[in-house]
């Protein structure tokens, strides 16, 4: 299948869908209503556009502090010579992990090298994850940071429409 160029219907529904789907019974069905269509067509448009690979991704992402997830903190891990294998893969595979990175040490400075993200409904249930890690990998250095303020939560993406700004 080729490249199909967009149309301004495509461009508007990506400024709409990058606000979230609306919380309605027929979401697709209020999108279209603002845009002029269908649901159906709302639908098979965002098919094509994934398709296509202009949306890479098509998911939930839930408001957490909504739904109680109020702790949530960044683990800075030393492994040195795990003697567990593979601390990296090891952190990773736990559900408790959302997120884990592998970063070069600042010598002399600052010495941890794996990050991990977690959330959770406390801090004592994020700590107790986080023990259990360290129990599990052997890895006794490590720096639980919890966040204390969220500044930004939108995408990251401004989608400019054929001479206009979208808002």
């Amino acid at each position: 299948m080729g490249m199909v160029p967009m149309d301004l219907r495509d461009v508007r529904l990506l400024a709409v869908l990058e606000e979230g789907l609306p919380l309605v019974r027929e979401p697709f069905e209020e999108i279209g209503a603002q845009l002029g269509m269908t649901g159906s067509e709302v639908i098979v448009r965002i098919r094509a556009l994934c398709d296509e690979g202009t949306i890479r991704r098509f998911r939930a992402r839930i408001n957490q502090r909504r739904v109680g997830i109020t702790a949530n903190a960044l683990v800075a891990w030393r492994p040195g010579e795990s003697p567990n294998g593979d601390a990296g893969a090891l952190l990773a595979s736990f559900p408790c992990v959302t997120h884990c990175y592998q970063r070069r040490p600042v010598p002399g400075r600052w010495e941890y090298t794996l990050y991990t993200v977690h959330h959770g409904y406390s801090r004592e249930e994020v700590r107790r994850d986080v023990e259990t890690l360290a129990a599990l990998t052997g890895i006794r250095d490590y720096v639980v940071m919890f966040s204390t303020e969220e500044f930004k939560r939108v995408p990251n993406v401004r989608i400019r429409e054929m001479g206009e700004t979208s808002p």
